[in-house]
């Protein structure tokens, strides 16, 4: 078994970012994550994207961040360059948190957080992901607390993360 095996967070994982420099996981300990794989050219593209904005623009400041997967697995929809990924999240989206190197989340070459994530959660149907902007909600010591479909929409699940920030609801 690979290294995602013997982990016990999120934190315990090194990623690439979009430009191939190496991004320590733990450098989020103590904020609460939604790590979601994400495509340019799928239907879900626009509505997830949009969402995903607007929660990271009302939670940034209390310790949310969303980390974005590109991933071409599905229906061929993400591929670009990541150069092209970024540009097109940041440009017609405003995309602000991070978006890091394209990966395999099925497969032999599924990438060692994403083997994590989906032994943390599986679904109703195995462990797979099924489709572009699966979403997995982590909280601040970077454990999977809830796993969510493709359909379901990023600001259904306000709620949840209000919960994993200790935000009240009386603001």
């Amino acid at each position: 078994m690979v290294a995602a095996s013997s982990a016990t967070s999120v934190h315990d994982f090194t990623v690439k970012d979009a430009s191939g420099k190496d991004v320590d996981l733990s450098t989020y300990k103590g904020k609460v994550l939604l790590i979601v794989n994400v495509a340019s050219q799928c239907g879900l593209t626009n509505s997830n994207y949009t969402e995903l904005s607007q929660l990271y623009e009302k939670y940034k400041d209390q310790g949310f961040e969303i980390l974005a997967f590109p991933c071409n697995q599905f229906g061929g929809q993400e591929p670009g360059t990541n150069e092209e990924i970024v540009q097109f999240a940041c440009t017609r989206f405003k995309a602000e948190y991070p978006i890091f190197d394209k990966v395999d989340v099925n497969g032999d070459n599924t990438a060692p957080i994403y083997k994590f994530l989906k032994s943390s959660k599986g679904s109703l149907f195995g462990e797979n992901i099924k489709w572009n902007f699966s979403k997995f909600l982590v909280d601040k010591e970077g454990r999977v607390v809830e796993r969510y479909a493709p359909t379901t929409s990023p600001l259904s699940i306000e709620k949840d993360i209000k919960k994993l920030l200790g935000s009240s609801s009386t603001l």
